[in-house]
């Protein structure tokens, strides 16, 4: 078996979550890692705990395939490769707020094939396959579906925080705020998964790396929704990317942000 199962998500997800859950809303030994643009990226042992636990199941069950994680980077080669952020919202999980989530990635060659996001303060799991994208919670299984809204002057938008907006001067993120209903912040991959909900238009952020988008991307475009780097590129390599609920929309954001509209 090289594809994994929608049980063997949940797995992961079970073993990550009793990993970060033990330690939420207590007091952590926290160092911070460098990056552009921010003073302060902050890993706690939370983080590491939960991406080795899930590395130890993997390598057992799938020893021929590869994994790339936020805390202990690439190892492994092949067509089929994990894709894991243990705690995708560090700092909100310090802050004790749950937007945070670990996100559990799977592609071949290259390609996201299926992901999943796992809330467990609201016991909430989004996650997707080749049968489509779904909300999992203690009751039940429901599809997602993004929205079907087209018209910007309706649209949501969220993007996480200023510090992007305000380094990437070359997006015009002012044309756009200014032409949706709503923008909000500080919704860390939690906006992702509300815009497979249909609950959020747009998410537009500027610095993700692989772990940060690719676990999202199956859950988007199953539920009906679009994710692509602002050049049109694969979202999968990370970097600028932006995520919308249909193709229209998508499209006609993408021409406001690059100066077309």
């Amino acid at each position: 078996m090289t594809m994994p199962t929608p049980e063997f998500l949940h797995k992961l997800a079970d073993a990550a979550d009793r990993e970060t859950l033990a330690r939420f809303r207590k007091p952590l030994d926290t160092s911070s890692k460098p990056k552009d643009g921010y003073r302060f990226d902050p890993v706690t042992e939370a983080d590491r705990e939960a991406e080795r636990v899930m590395r130890e199941l993997i390598s057992a069950e799938f020893p021929d395939h590869s994994v790339l994680g936020e805390e202990y980077g690439l190892s492994g080669t092949g067509t089929f490769q994990w894709v894991l952020d243990p705690i995708d919202g560090t700092r909100p999980f310090l802050l004790g707020i749950p937007v945070w989530a670990t996100l559990i990635g799977f592609t071949q060659e290259g390609r996201a094939a299926s992901g999943m996001m796992s809330q467990p303060v609201t016991r909430e799991r989004f996650w997707a396959d080749q049968t489509g994208s779904w909300l999992e919670t203690s009751a039940g299984k429901t599809p997602l579906r993004s929205s079907a809204k087209t018209e910007m002057a309706e649209a949501i938008l969220h993007t996480n925080s200023p510090e992007g907006v305000k380094r990437n001067k070359d997006v015009n993120f002012d044309g756009l705020d200014a032409a949706v209903k709503m923008t909000r912040y500080g919704g860390e991959c939690y906006a992702f998964a509300m815009l497979a909900a249909g609950q959020i238009d747009l998410c537009l952020e500027y610095n993700l790396q692989p772990y940060d988008i690719v676990p999202l991307i199956p859950v988007i475009q199953a539920a009906g929704g679009v994710v692509t780097t602002l050049d049109g590129g694969r979202a999968e390599d990370g970097g600028r990317v932006l995520a919308s609920a249909n193709m229209e929309l998508h499209r006609a954001a993408l021409k406001i942000l690059l100066g077309q509209a």
